[in-house]
């Protein structure tokens, strides 16, 4: 069973995310489920050299309020990032010096490649739906997929499909490694080791690089 067609495809090439900063937005419903999802997208992020302090973690109270909040969360990184390049320029003496704010980072001059509050280079989304006896889940399912999709299309910033769409409770939890009848595989961590690939594939075709 170990090729089947469905398993997530493995490359050779190795991503470092040293210099990457993930947000990661979650919904609350089906909190055991979310936790250990979370858990494993984390862990493959700092296997993948992933700081601690990059990476980031949201909440909102479902899955269908996650499109809105990927969006606002890159724009308000973006306001971070601008923020942080104004102290920065304080600090050096250059435009008007804002003196209560402390300079991120240092004590002194600070690079801004190590700047902290840089816009976020992916975004992980992350839910769960199960099917109920209404249809309440294919109406979600499929308003989050498409606002997903046109979030980072719009925004040019990948954003990860990490919202699992299952028909039972028991599917939930194997995808989340948590089976009670057969384990399963962690689906969190697939969906961290591809927000540093696509974190880093987009910032070189960004820059002509390919």
């Amino acid at each position: 069973m170990g090729d089947t067609v469905k398993n997530f495809p493995q490359f050779t090439e190795k991503f470092d995310g040293s210099s990457l900063r993930i947000a990661i937005v979650h919904a609350r419903w089906n909190k055991s489920v979310i936790d250990a999802l979370i858990s494993g997208a984390v862990s493959k992020l700092k296997e993948s050299g992933v700081k601690d302090h990059n990476i980031v973690l949201q909440s909102v109270p479902g899955s269908f309020e996650l499109p809105l909040a990927c969006q606002r969360v890159i724009v308000g990184s973006h306001v971070q990032a601008g923020a942080t390049a104004t102290d920065l320029l304080g600090g050096l003496g250059i435009g008007t010096p804002r003196s209560a704010t402390p300079v991120p980072g240092s004590a002194g001059a600070t690079n801004f490649s190590s700047a902290p509050n840089k816009p976020f280079d992916a975004v992980i989304a992350i839910g769960v739906l199960i099917k109920g006896s209404t249809m309440h889940f294919e109406y979600i399912c499929e308003s989050v997929s498409h606002a997903l999709m046109r979030v980072q299309l719009d925004s040019g910033v990948p954003v990860i499909f990490g919202v699992l769409t299952v028909l039972t409770e028991e599917q939930a939890l194997e995808r989340a490694g948590i089976g009670r009848v057969n384990k399963g595989h962690n689906h969190g961590e697939d969906w961290g080791a591809a927000a540093v690939e696509m974190a880093s594939r987009t910032r070189r075709w960004g820059e002509g690089k390919f």
